[in-house]
């Protein structure tokens, strides 16, 4: 899977399944921009990652948030010169500031959320897909959630904006399909990060995960960064408007059961929309 020559723009490249990415890339040969808010986490990635590549300006590192439009559209543009060009994108940044039941939900933390994994992706798209088209095509992927085609009780605005974002993809792919661009998703299951840390430290919640999920082991980064480098490449280049889950099986069975952790701070009651008057 050779990406020597391919130019990749990466948001949420700071941390997690983006680093990830970005680092399973430079290993084929990319040349990477890694998009986040906090400056200084990007240079350590791109310091890190350019020295176990050897190849001084392998990975950039652009701060920008994504919910910001002219941000977005500035770092496509330093990716695109970074590159001599703009070959992929991988839309990553994303998360959530929601959990609880819905009744009790607090509507900033949804609006915030909303912005950031719904508009933040859009932006994206829209001005990374201009670059892409006047290259001749390339190649979007979205990274989305299990919790969009698996209900996760108590989960609040994450699983509904992964959902969009599944649809954006499908609707991307429809449009710029004419201009040799293609959209595409994935769905990470449970993944190995420092955000799931708390899951996997809880016996109840880590053993829920494992009854709901086919193969029995644990996500890593680096089965999302192969399924990544592989729609991003030449190898999949009749490929567009699949979103494909790379969780173990877990969607042939049920979302996570919260109860153990949520049920404490909301009571049974409040877990199934309770409210006092």
């Amino acid at each position: 899977m050779d990406m020597q020559n391919k130019s990749v723009l990466i948001t949420g490249g700071g941390s997690g399944i983006g680093a990830g990415i970005a680092a399973t890339l430079v290993e084929y040969g990319a040349t990477v921009t890694i998009v986040g808010r906090t400056q200084s986490r990007l240079e350590e990635v791109a310091g890190r990652l350019n020295a176990n590549a050897g190849r001084d300006g392998a990975v950039l590192a652009h701060a920008a948030d994504i919910t910001d439009e002219d941000q977005i559209s500035a770092a496509a543009d330093a990716a695109a010169a970074h590159g001599d060009g703009l070959d992929g994108v991988v839309a990553c940044a994303g998360g959530s500031e929601t959990i609880g039941p819905i009744t009790q939900m607090d509507s900033d933390a949804w609006k915030r959320t909303v912005d950031l994994n719904v508009n933040g992706t859009m932006f994206t798209l829209k001005h990374s897909a201009r670059h892409l088209v006047r290259a001749g095509g390339g190649s979007f992927v979205a990274i989305s959630s299990i919790a969009a085609s698996n209900t996760h009780r108590w989960f609040g605005a994450y699983g509904v904006t992964k959902s969009a974002v599944d649809h954006l993809v499908a609707l991307g792919a429809d449009e710029l399909g004419a201009s040799r661009v293609r959209v595409n998703g994935i769905r990470p299951g449970l993944i190995r990060t420092d955000l799931v840390t708390t899951i996997l430290d809880d016996d109840a919640l880590s053993g829920d995960y494992r009854i709901n999920t086919p193969i029995p082991r644990v996500g890593e980064v680096d089965d999302i960064g192969q399924l990544a480098a592989f729609l991003l490449s030449d190898l999949s280049g009749f490929i567009t408007g699949q979103v494909i889950n790379v969780d173990g099986g877990q969607m042939l069975r049920r979302g996570p059961d919260f109860t153990s952790m949520l049920e404490p701070l909301f009571g049974a009651d409040g877990l199934r929309g309770v409210v006092e008057p």
